[in-house]
């Protein structure tokens, strides 16, 4: 395979002890539950492309953006309680960005159309939270509080009525970051 194919797929390897020690698994993919092929995952290597790694199976629980580079101690590094369990692979977006946001959960209350990333909902468009929403075009990290921290979620093409159905339960967002392909 080229490497521009590989680019374009995206390839991470998750280890089951710290520093890249113990058994290996390697994956090209989204992976729902990787528990069949490790017992548990405590670092990994992306080597390219971007992933989102999750520390409940089913793409459930705390998520974690990764590009390329190697993360020794994913617990530490990332505040993790447990070991990754899932991870979906994100898919390069060239083109335009478009994501619709609400303050209210089904659509509610007040929306905005973004292109952009926005780094503080509450000063730039004066909405206490973000709900839901649609995202139209591009890949979306949603984040907790404003100035891109704290916890986060990926959004994909796609209508999202609440964050509950996500795991995401009490969850509130405040900023919002593109995925571009400079992973």
């Amino acid at each position: 395979m080229s490497n521009t194919g590989m680019n374009m797929r995206g390839k991470i390897t998750f280890y089951e002890e710290k520093n890249f020690q113990g058994r290996s698994y390697e994956c090209m993919n989204d992976c729902s539950d990787m528990s069949s092929s490790l017992s548990r995952s405590q670092s990994c290597r992306v080597e390219s492309g971007c992933f989102m790694v999750y520390d409940r199976s089913n793409y459930m629980g705390n998520q974690y953006f990764m590009k390329r580079g190697e993360y020794s101690d994913c617990m530490s590094m990332m505040g993790m309680r447990d070991c990754i369990k899932s991870c979906r692979m994100i898919p390069m977006h060239r083109g335009q960005f478009r994501m619709k946001i609400y303050e209210n959960e089904n659509f509610g209350g007040q929306s905005h159309e973004m292109m952009e990333d926005c780094d503080n909902v509450m000063d730039r468009y004066r909405m206490n939270e973000c709900q839901s929403c649609n995202v139209m075009d591009g890949h979306w990290l949603m984040y907790e509080q404003p100035q891109f921290r704290g916890k986060m979620m990926y959004m994909r093409p796609g209508e999202y009525r609440n964050f509950r159905d996500m795991g995401m339960s009490g969850q509130r967002f405040m900023s919002m970051r593109r995925i571009t392909d400079s992973c």
